[in-house]
């Protein structure tokens, strides 16, 4: 069977050593890193492990902040992060012991209800530790900054908090699940359209059309006023969002122009650019995922089960594995797993790698014609050192002819030349190959009409070769090339190949 198209394209991700630098220069990460510094015996915190408000303007003092609203903020922010993801650890007074002579109703108000603090675990681990447990700690802080970016704004819902603080979720109307699975979404499609082109999505989204691609339906052509609202209110939410998201390094924001909430009165619908003019598109916010940020979603889909490759996934696998797996890679991602793959196998190991990719390209199954250009495409990065082991394969049906064309190009001397039989069998291997690998239409035509032209009477001998795809590659012929009289023969020949399987 063909080998299963992946969903994504594979990502090419930094070193572990670059991307824990990355993680630990993130703002956000810095100042929980130097609160968890700054902490001591003497800090005070509440029962829920937030810095009391007494303590906020030292630490945003610690932190270059000024002591306004804005800088006790940003501390508390970096208070929880610490907390979160376990570089300070907070002993809840309640589940603590009791002071000499104190009852549980003397803890339970006043400065006895106040939590302890001691230096997490982790906090050593991101100077003594390796890249990996960096990482690991930083994805922890991740998915806390994560939910506080799906958690709805409750200054806005002062109402709905009861006199002892619990909250009504039902009248908030706030689903957690469904605003996780939003941004989850919408960083998805920004994982993709940052991959597009072969991974060179370099280029930051606009805001506009990232909601667009989360609200608006595929098979609709002009958008509804209803469908343009929701996607500006989308907008407004997701600008939200990435205020959140950016100071832990995942993306790099451009926010939406404050002036357009002004100019649209009270901000609740930001409206769409009216034109393609850069400048205007600007104003309604850019955003890009850094390589942190595809490190960091990949991570995410990949704990929710989604199939995420990433070039080096393949380079302690077996050659068959390999084969599969770069299936259907773009060309660049293919050409690095397969360099990855052999400098795996040392320059003394080529011709076991060799011979072990030659033999993982046999087959007479729907995927073997495509192994097999993947097979010549890695043997072509072995260099000659591979020769040994492809002039082994000189007289095997399937690999034969492969393998002359591999010596051919290197201008190898005592090739052997190839039976009728053989040449006609490449020509439909490697149409088949090109086929399943879906190809440019030119790219494919130019190859069809090469290898027929090649040969005289050519589609009077073809249609009698024994490979599994020749009536599938001469029906793909009659209707791919451009000369009529030709693209007639094909047509004839792909119904005697048929009728010859038949019979």
């Amino acid at each position: 069977m063909s080998a299963e198209r992946p969903i994504l394209p594979p990502v090419r991700l930094p070193s572990e050593a670059e991307l824990a630098r990355d993680a630990l220069a993130a703002p956000l990460f810095v100042r929980a890193v130097r609160l968890a510094r700054w902490a001591g015996p003497g800090t005070r915190v509440g029962v829920g492990g937030e810095l009391v408000e007494a303590q906020l303007p030292a630490a945003a003092e610690h932190l270059g902040l000024t002591a306004d609203e804005d800088g006790a903020a940003y501390a508390s922010e970096a208070w929880r992060l610490a907390v979160d993801t376990g570089l300070l650890d907070v002993t809840d007074p309640e589940e603590g012991e009791l002071a000499d002579g104190e009852d549980a109703s003397d803890a339970s108000d006043g400065p006895g209800a106040e939590g302890t603090v001691t230096v997490g675990e982790n906090l050593a681990l991101l100077t003594g530790g390796s890249p990996q447990d960096v990482l690991g700690i930083w994805l922890d802080g991740l998915d806390a900054v994560h939910a506080d970016a799906t958690a709805p704004v409750l200054d806005d819902f002062a109402d709905l908090v009861g006199e002892d603080g619990s909250i009504d979720f039902d009248a908030l109307d706030w689903d957690p699940e469904a605003e996780a699975e939003f941004l989850d979404g919408v960083l998805g499609n920004l994982y993709l359209l940052t991959l597009a082109d072969s991974g060179a999505g370099d280029g930051p989204v606009p805001l506009p059309a990232l909601a667009a691609s989360m609200i608006v339906p595929d098979d609709m052509g002009e958008p509804t006023d209803d469908i343009l609202e929701q996607v500006s209110e989308a907008m407004m939410r997701l600008d939200d969002q990435f205020r959140v998201l950016e100071p832990i390094g995942i993306v790099e924001y451009r926010p939406v122009d404050e002036a357009l909430m002004v100019e649209d009165g009270d901000g609740s619908d930001a409206g769409l650019p009216d034109s393609a003019d850069e400048d205007d598109v600007t104003r309604y916010g850019l955003v890009r995922l850094t390589p942190l940020g595809l490190y960091g979603v990949r991570a995410r889909m990949l704990e929710a089960g989604v199939e995420a490759p990433a070039v080096g996934d393949l380079a302690d696998k077996g050659a068959d594995a390999l084969l599969d797996g770069i299936a259907y890679y773009p060309e660049a991602a293919a050409r690095a797993e397969i360099q990855l793959w052999l400098a795996g196998r040392g320059t003394e190991g080529v011709v076991a790698a060799a011979a072990e990719l030659l033999a993982a390209a046999r087959g007479t199954d729907e995927g073997a014609p495509l192994r097999r250009l993947h097979c010549q495409q890695a043997l072509a990065l072995a260099g000659e050192q591979a020769e040994p082991a492809v002039r082994a394969v000189l007289d095997d049906r399937e690999l034969g002819g492969l393998a002359r064309v591999w010596l051919a190009e290197r201008g190898a001397a005592d090739v052997p030349a190839p039976s009728e039989a053989m040449i006609f069998w490449l020509a439909i291997d490697t149409i088949a190959a090109q086929l399943d690998a879906d190809g440019e239409l030119d790219e494919l035509q130019g190859l069809i009409e090469g290898l027929s032209a090649q040969h005289s009477g050519f589609f009077d001998e073809v249609w009698r070769v024994d490979h599994p795809a020749t009536a599938e590659v001469l029906e793909a012929m009659g209707r791919l090339h451009t000369d009529k009289k030709a693209a007639k023969e094909a047509r004839k020949a792909a119904f005697k190949a048929r009728s010859r399987a038949g019979s």
